[in-house]
């Protein structure tokens, strides 16, 4: 079974970086398919607990198996804990840039932004689902072992307390901040949304999805969870697992 060495094993460059801010971590990676446009898109949103020491790097592998698929890949960096600007509302606010980049960018890219997906790993996860409830014009949104409940992540101070780093202080000091950020308490009506999590996740565990899908089809949102048995964190964004062939098939039925 695969395992973190996804953090560390060589990634495919890719095509190109596009700057969305001024900031030296406001950029996407750039890989088109090589035939002729428009093509559908997916939004990449790495993890790593919101902290500057993960960045987008990762990802690379799972971006270009999604480009050989015939989707247009953007991998997101954005400002990050530790980074000036970082951490809650910065780092969300890159995420809305980057997102409306593309979208403006469609026409030189050949892009169908009719078919757009946004999908998030981890914390990623967070910030693809946050999205969604604030971007009415996005339609289909994937988070991969999401860190989709705040409130949950405080209470068993998950990875060192990375929420509270994130959202600068706990929820009875910033309540306001876990208002605006938690997926659990926003309302996402509009957006259809899979969640992926691994049975064997050590790192987010997979009761955080389950709860979270259970909550959100009481309200009536479009949610779907996708359980995967002898899967874990990293495996979702691993093109080597076996998982990944679940993952691939997601992103296929999100973009229709």
């Amino acid at each position: 079974m695969p395992t973190l060495d996804i953090l560390s094993r060589p990634q495919p460059p890719p095509d190109k970086r596009e700057a969305y801010g001024n900031d030296p971590n406001q950029f996407l990676e750039v890989r088109l398919p090589h035939a002729k446009g428009p093509h559908p898109v997916l939004l990449n949103l790495h993890g790593g607990y919101w902290r500057a020491k993960y960045d987008l790097a990762h990802a690379g592998l799972l971006c270009d198996a999604l480009r050989a698929a015939g989707i247009a890949t953007f991998n997101t960096e954005y400002r990050r804990v530790g980074n000036p600007g970082g951490g809650w509302p910065g780092s969300f606010a890159d995420v809305r840039s980057a997102y409306r980049y593309v979208r403006q960018e469609a026409a030189r890219f050949q892009l169908d932004v009719n078919r757009l997906v946004v999908m998030g790993h981890s914390a990623g996860g967070q910030f693809a689902l946050c999205l969604a409830a604030h971007e009415s014009s996005l339609r289909s949104v994937i988070a991969l072992a999401g860190v989709v409940d705040l409130g949950k992540a405080f209470a068993l101070h998950l990875s060192h307390d990375a929420v509270v780093e994130f959202l600068g202080g706990t929820p009875q000091e910033v309540p306001e901040h876990y208002r605006e950020a938690d997926p659990m308490e926003l309302k996402i009506p509009q957006t259809r949304q899979w969640l992926i999590h691994g049975a064997d996740d050590d790192t987010v565990p997979v009761q955080f999805s389950r709860d979270y899908v259970e909550q959100k089809k009481k309200s009536g949102e479009l949610v779907q969870l996708i359980e995967i048995s002898q899967c874990g964190h990293f495996d979702l964004i691993d093109p080597a697992s076996a998982a990944f062939k679940q993952v691939m098939a997601a992103v296929l039925s999100a973009l229709g």
